[in-house]
């Protein structure tokens, strides 16, 4: 427990110092405040993020298994509320946000939190045939209604991560490889015919395919991230001296921000950050396997995937391994919405590993 929460709290921290660098320039353009995105991140972020952990670290497991249905209808309720005019928020033609006027919250992230509660208890053993290939029909009715809502918002980013933990726990629990070919089968055919119904996921394809392409238009990202990185050399330039974020890379703050973090502090420092995050993630897979409750045992390793896999994404993405994906790098990127969401699961595992240390 003390290792899995040391680990946490150590890539918590990090992440708000390379944040506090990233975002320097474009705070200081767009709000006069070279701090902003790092007193926004601790106010909204770390702060609410707290106390969420805490309140949830006192939570009983089994309240969980009680409400998981009930979880799972107040966040997508909320998806549903992003549509409606006057309290959903559209930026840059995505509409993600809900306008709470004071701030702004992204519901797609509590929906992850909300999907690994119920799919835990679903396949924890809540339904004694759970794993079998029958319940594989409500299983993709609940993922059809949330990836249409996703479709729509459009966050296909948000969906990928969605399909990624279903599909790791539904194997977690003991699925017939059979079956869990099959339901890959399917996700991956459904992600082909979404990445060519649209011209900007095409054109993602394409760049990632050959990068070098059109590099003033949609290949600008992937090369100035490139840059970013390539400029970096062993040691970095230097903390706060990055070049690239003084509007050269989009999305400083957001889902370029391992390109600034490793030009500043070059390939140690990225090593350094990537070692630190598999060591944690080995920690959080160690206690779920080792935990006997097969609820919370896949609560814990939902929580490893969703962080693992979605900051494998983002990082393979902004280095040319994957094409864009436009989704944030878990406890570093600016977003409150995501810490809070994410602070609030490892409140669950606190009290799943206290629980497994009695």
């Amino acid at each position: 427990m003390k290792v899995v929460f040391t680990l946490f709290f150590i890539l918590l921290i990090f992440g708000l110092v390379v944040l506090a660098s990233a975002g320097l320039i474009d705070a200081q353009r767009r709000f006069d405040q070279p701090y902003y995105y790092l007193w926004h991140q601790l106010l909204y972020g770390v702060l609410p993020g707290c106390l969420v952990m805490f309140l949830f670290s006192k939570m009983p497991i089994a309240r969980w298994r009680t409400f998981a249905l009930p979880i799972l209808v107040i966040a997508i309720g909320l998806m549903v509320l992003v549509m409606v005019p006057g309290i959903g928020l559209s930026i840059k033609g995505a509409s993600r946000w809900l306008d709470l006027r004071i701030v702004t919250v992204q519901p797609a992230e509590f929906l992850k939190f909300a999907l690994i509660i119920y799919l835990a208890a679903w396949f924890g053993g809540r339904h004694e045939h759970a794993h079998k290939i029958v319940a594989l029909v409500p299983f993709l009715l609940i993922l059809g209604f949330v990836g249409f809502l996703l479709a729509l918002q459009p966050d296909f980013g948000t969906l990928g991560i969605v399909v990624l933990i279903s599909v790791a726990l539904y194997f977690f629990s003991g699925a017939k490889l059979s079956h869990f070919v099959a339901l890959l089968t399917i996700f991956l055919i459904g992600a082909l015919v979404l990445s060519f119904a649209a011209p900007y996921r095409f054109d993602r394809i394409k760049t990632f395919l050959n990068p070098h392409e059109d590099k003033q238009a949609t290949g600008y990202h992937l090369n100035q991230a490139k840059i970013a990185i390539g400029s970096g050399g062993m040691l970095g330039v230097g903390y706060g001296h990055s070049r690239q974020k003084a509007g050269f890379l989009p999305e400083p703050v957001g889902d370029s921000i391992f390109a600034i973090m490793v030009e500043e502090l070059g390939l140690v420092g990225g090593a350094g950050f990537l070692l630190l995050l598999l060591a944690f993630l080995i920690s959080l897979l160690r206690l779920g396997v080792q935990t006997n409750d097969p609820f919370a045992r896949l609560i814990v390793l939902g929580v490893a995937v969703w962080i693992g896999g979605q900051a494998f994404i983002n990082i393979a993405a902004i280095t040319g391994l994957l094409p864009l994906t436009g989704i944030p790098l878990p406890l570093m990127s600016y977003g409150s919405s995501q810490l809070v969401s994410i602070m609030g699961t490892m409140g669950v595992v606190w009290k799943v590993a206290s629980r497994a240390a009695t």
